[in-house]
């Protein structure tokens, strides 16, 4: 059997083990109310994820954040592609970057240095930007957002890109913690829905009372004091559906819950990709890199190992 040459190899190794959580991503809205959401639980995928990095604790805390941030707002693509985030700053953590598809496959990647201690995300950041790439695949032109960091957690950044970049009200808040049970990480995502005209309203005897935008206020704000109910145990309680969290959150307020979504681990690196990097190199680094004739590169995001023959990156 011949096989196949690496730059043409476009398969990878199966990443064990291959979960796929069903119910990762519920979305929901409230009836006659410019308000729609999302809640994330990464259930045993977190920790299949974070714990494939050697990384510190506080790196994965804020991994598993950045995880649920990015499957939350995947939820709202129309079109086959992925939702990015990418923060860089001149913290101890460097980089990191996690994105997701619109099919629910998550991937992570994260830098540290030194000894990190845990400490709210501003410290361990530091002072850099942060960016929000929506990429509809080849042939497409990618759509990208860039703010300098602000906020002292994740939810603060984030919510601080779509107020000044986007000029869209969000609300979120973001969970990720060690429990008994291993890695734990799930979000709460709102976003106020931009309407023509408002959403107009009756009073008591069936009259109009306006579109004025003041009733489309008032049902965001109490959405978003009813979010801040949720406490940080909730999302990880397995007696806890996902329809009855939302529905003892928001069950005054109309809400209709949409049909869930799954998230899975997905990378899309392959032996053709990273052979086209090894292609780049000049021939004495690939002859430092080769032990005993082969040349191991791992991919930053899965941490999944591909081994090349020096001679066939010579060819």
């Amino acid at each position: 059997m011949i096989e196949t040459p690496a730059f043409l190899d476009t398969q990878r190794p199966e990443t064990v083990p291959d979960l796929v959580v069903s119910h990762g991503i519920t979305p929901f809205h409230l009836a006659n109310r410019p308000v729609r959401g999302r809640l994330v639980r990464l259930g045993k995928l977190a920790d299949i994820m974070l714990m494939r990095h050697d990384i510190p604790d506080c790196g994965r805390q804020l991994a598993g954040e950045a995880l649920s941030l990015v499957a939350g707002l995947s939820a709202g693509l129309k079109f086959k592609g992925s939702f990015s985030l990418q923060i860089k700053g001149d913290g101890p953590i460097s980089m990191l970057v996690a994105d997701c598809t619109d099919s629910g496959e998550l991937r992570f990647y994260l830098r540290a240095s030194g000894e990190l201690e845990q400490a709210p995300a501003k410290a361990l950041l530091g002072d850099g930007y942060f960016a929000f790439t929506i990429d509809q695949g080849a042939h497409t032109e990618r759509h990208q957002g860039i703010v300098a960091l602000e906020g002292e957690n994740l939810a603060d950044m984030a919510m601080h890109y779509f107020n000044t970049s986007e000029q869209h009200q969000c609300w979120m808040r973001l969970y990720c913690e060690k429990t008994a049970d291993g890695w734990q990480a799930g979000a709460l995502l709102l976003e106020k829905i931009a309407e023509e005209g408002g959403i107009a309203r009756k009073d008591a005897e069936g009259a109009g009372t306006g579109t004025d935008g003041a009733i489309d206020e008032d049902s965001w704000e109490t959405a978003c004091i009813l979010g801040n109910t949720l406490t940080s145990a909730e999302p990880f309680d397995p007696t806890l559906s996902a329809t009855t969290l939302i529905e003892r959150l928001f069950g005054t307020q109309d809400v209709l819950i949409d049909r869930p979504r799954a998230v899975s681990l997905g990378c899309r690196c392959s032996r053709a990709r990273l052979a086209s990097v090894l292609a780049t190199f000049p021939d004495d680094d690939l002859d430092h890199m080769a032990e005993d004739g082969q040349i191991t590169m791992n991919c930053e995001f899965c941490n999944v190992g591909f081994s090349f023959d020096r001679a066939e990156i010579a060819r």
